[in-house]
């Protein structure tokens, strides 16, 4: 028996709503390893489902996984402001 290439049947699901963008029937699912996965056409989200077809949250973001915070652009312009001539002062 020859391993050739797995083709995965990939459905779109009437009705379904994405989760991201909110466009209705936009969705497509198909399964892979037996874990199912959906992805929105509209606007590329990708997720993969539970058993209980819930979402699998993904890693929240720590100090140690996401990037450094950049530093501010050293630039500084400084501003000077005129008095009004019309207001005066007693």
């Amino acid at each position: 028996m020859s391993e050739g290439p797995v083709i995965t049947k990939k459905q779109f699901i009437a009705g379904a709503v994405c989760p991201a963008c909110s466009e209705p029937d936009k969705l497509k699912m198909w399964t892979e390893d037996s874990v199912p996965h959906r992805e929105c056409v509209a606007c590329g989200y990708t997720d993969t489902l539970n058993d209980q077809g819930l979402s699998v949250p993904k890693e929240l973001g720590t100090r140690v996984n996401t990037a450094a915070l950049k530093v501010p652009d050293p630039k500084v312009q400084s501003v000077q402001f005129f008095p009004n001539p019309k207001l005066k002062k007693d």
